[in-house]
């Protein structure tokens, strides 16, 4: 059987906690865990369950720029380094570097936008939408079906 290699990439809070809800579903492949934290290893399957590995890049928001560029430098590295088949985020920045740098190289991309967004799509979010192959809101009231837009994201159910 041929493993892919997933890489896992989200901000720390909500956004570590559904990236790690999802992972069941890449149990037995290649996984690389992607965050701005370094005491979120803690929060991995146990080594028996999951053999992957775990980089902290800088945290940064809209607020901070140079911190933003230096998170890209740092999400860019790994995404070339490690070489995913696909990534998949639940957000905020660090996961829209991902889906940037990941498709530069050709790899398939995941965002699923956080379950805090009730009202309307994260600002990354929105900003995700060229770059990522499956575009997913956790509220059925956000998805293109609902709301008629042709661009907006999927709904296929929330992680929480």
């Amino acid at each position: 059987m041929c493993r892919v290699r997933v890489m896992a990439v989200a901000s720390g809070g909500g956004h570590w906690i559904q990236l790690l809800r999802l992972s069941p579903a890449w149990k037995g492949q290649d996984c690389v865990y992607v965050t701005t934290s370094a005491g979120l290893r803690r929060d991995l399957p146990s080594q028996s369950q999951c053999d992957c590995r775990f980089y902290v890049v800088p945290d940064a928001n809209r607020s901070r720029k140079l911190q933003l560029v230096r998170q890209l430098a740092a999400v860019g590295w790994v995404v070339l380094r490690e070489r995913p088949g696909v990534v998949i985020t639940t957000g905020a920045s660090i996961g829209f570097f991902a889906l940037v740098m990941a498709k530069i190289i050709g790899c398939r991309t995941v965002w699923l936008d956080s379950v805090a967004n009730a009202e309307e799509l994260s600002l990354s979010g929105k900003r995700a939408r060229p770059f990522a192959d499956l575009w997913l809101t956790q509220w059925p009231e956000l998805a293109k079906a609902q709301t008629g837009r042709a661009d907006g994201p999927s709904y296929r159910g929330s992680v929480l």
